[in-house]
């Protein structure tokens, strides 16, 4: 037996073969019902579709056989593809070529083969349709023109197949990129939502958890939220969560709020955004996480101000069907903190000028602004309250003998032990010179003047001379505004004048 001769082209015969993505494929009707129509049109008891690759004949499809692959040494269709036109052995075993292969001498005992290449339109001829008998089968031209024909319907078939998968890779790269422009205007409302937030009157917490529950969906979270840092201690803020989250998952990340060792612990020092796509095979991952069943997470840094680090957190639990932080998640989730990021700076920036503005410089507490302002409010809210007003008797004195910077030693010393003394909601207040005026809620009046005398006490320590204060009263219901401090002010003024009587006397 002998094998047939390498095609000219052999390796570019190859590649047109493996173009059509044919090999070692599953059975298909379309060609079943070629080998079919060729066995009954032919007469013959077998037809097959055989392509021949580089060092196997390869059978796509069979009837009145089983399918076989068979080396390329043993393939009688290895000879067909040196011509174009049909092959055909009347009595192979007359036939040198054939004599000695083994589907000649045992079964199937082939006597008759005839074959027609396979063409493909560049001219390159990569398998047969061939019939077989083990009989002498004469072939008549009519014949040999039906298995062309037959061929060439082979070929076209081949080439509808390449059509219809091109043509199925076009309509996935078109429903991904719909998908990929839905997600975009999605994404980009999410975006235009988050900017709106910052023209909102909100504090710095209010926004970034209301920036973290709009993205979301927009980045398809289970579950989104802060991660903050206050020295050593840790705490989650769950600003939106998936419905499809238990209980448990959803409240399992929010108990995460002290001493949390592992990745967490390093988020502290992240400048910029970490991305892990499976967290449970994380080197640093939190065995309480991922008995939740996190599966993705994103940390997205927000910068430290007040001493308290901030990160937005996104994640995403097991059975996601979003397999990964897609490139539009982490363009959005980085956007979104650049936005929440510059955000906060102006805020803070806004709000250092702001409590400059209404900052008192030598003492440190609030100034006359302030008090403006805060007595407006404090009268819009139309609850009771008393306005104090102080002033330091002696001061001029101490100023004259030990010097002006001894004056505002005293004046610093009195305002700051008076502002520990009084509570948040008795706010302090110097209107100029040795002048203090107080906002008191009803329950912080009885214990006010122990206070003040606490206060004098302490400023009483750093000078010589004598040292008091004349404390005015004046009460929300008697007047409002500019009156109410008059008010306040004038019996400041009757206390002063009785105590000077005294010692006068």
């Amino acid at each position: 037996m002998t094998a047939a001769p390498l095609p000219e082209h052999e390796y570019a015969r190859l590649m047109a073969l493996a173009r059509y993505e044919i090999l070692d494929t599953e059975s298909e009707e379309s060609f079943d019902r070629t080998v079919r129509l060729a066995a009954h049109l032919l007469r013959t008891p077998s037809a097959f579709i055989n392509f021949v690759d580089q060092f196997r004949q390869w059978n796509k499809a069979a009837a009145g056989a089983g399918r076989v692959t068979v080396p390329r040494s043993d393939s009688m269709c290895a000879w067909t593809i040196l011509q174009d036109s049909p092959l055909v052995v009347e009595d192979a075993r007359q036939d040198s070529r054939f004599r000695d292969n083994p589907l000649v001498t045992g079964e199937p005992h082939v006597q008759m083969y005839a074959g027609a290449p396979l063409i493909t339109p560049s001219g390159h001829r990569i398998g047969t349709l061939c019939v077989t008998d083990s009989q002498p089968h004469p072939l008549s031209a009519a014949d040999l023109q039906a298995l062309q024909d037959l061929a060439a319907m082979v070929v076209t078939e081949l080439e509808l197949r390449i059509g219809n998968r091109q043509l199925e890779r076009d309509l996935k790269a078109k429903a991904r990129h719909n998908e990929e422009l839905r997600l975009t205007l999605e994404q980009a409302r999410v975006l235009e939502g988050v900017s709106g937030l910052v023209e909102l009157n909100l504090a710095p917490q209010e926004l970034t958890l209301a920036a973290a529950a709009l993205l979301g969906d927009g980045v398809a979270s289970d579950l989104t939220g802060l991660v903050l840092f206050r020295g050593e201690t840790l705490g989650v803020q769950v600003a939106h969560s998936h419905a499809r989250l238990s209980d448990q998952q959803r409240g399992g990340l929010g108990r995460l709020s002290v001493s949390a060792p592992g990745l967490l612990r390093e988020l502290r020092e992240a400048s910029t955004p970490i991305y892990v796509q499976q967290y449970p095979g994380h080197q640093a991952a939190q065995p309480e996480l991922v008995a939740l069943g996190v599966e993705q997470v994103a940390w997205v840094p927000l910068g430290t101000r007040g001493g308290v680090t901030t990160l937005l957190l996104a994640t995403r639990f097991r059975d996601h069907p979003v397999g990964g932080w897609r490139g539009s998640d982490r363009s959005l989730l980085e956007a979104a903190g650049r936005t929440i990021r510059s955000a906060l700076d102006l805020r803070m920036v806004a709000d250092l000028v702001y409590r400059e503005a209404r900052q008192d410089a030598l003492t440190g507490v609030l100034n006359r602004r302030a008090f403006e302002e805060d007595l407006a409010t404090w009268e819009a809210a139309a609850q009771p309250f008393s306005l104090a007003l102080l002033d330091l008797d002696g001061l001029k004195g101490i100023n004259d003998r030990e010097g002006h910077s001894q004056g505002d030693k005293l004046l610093r010393i009195f305002a700051e032990t008076l502002h520990l003394e009084l509570t948040p909601s008795a706010p302090l207040y110097r209107l100029g010179g040795d002048e203090f005026v107080v906002l008191l809620p009803p329950e912080e009046a009885d214990t006010f003047e122990e206070r003040v005398d606490i206060a004098i006490l302490a400023a009483r320590q750093v000078v010589a001379g004598t040292l008091g204060v004349s404390v005015g009263i004046a009460h929300s219901s008697e007047a409002q505004g500019r009156p109410l401090l008059d008010l306040a002010d004038s019996r400041m003024y009757a206390v002063k004048q009785r105590r000077q009587k005294l010692r006068s006397g």
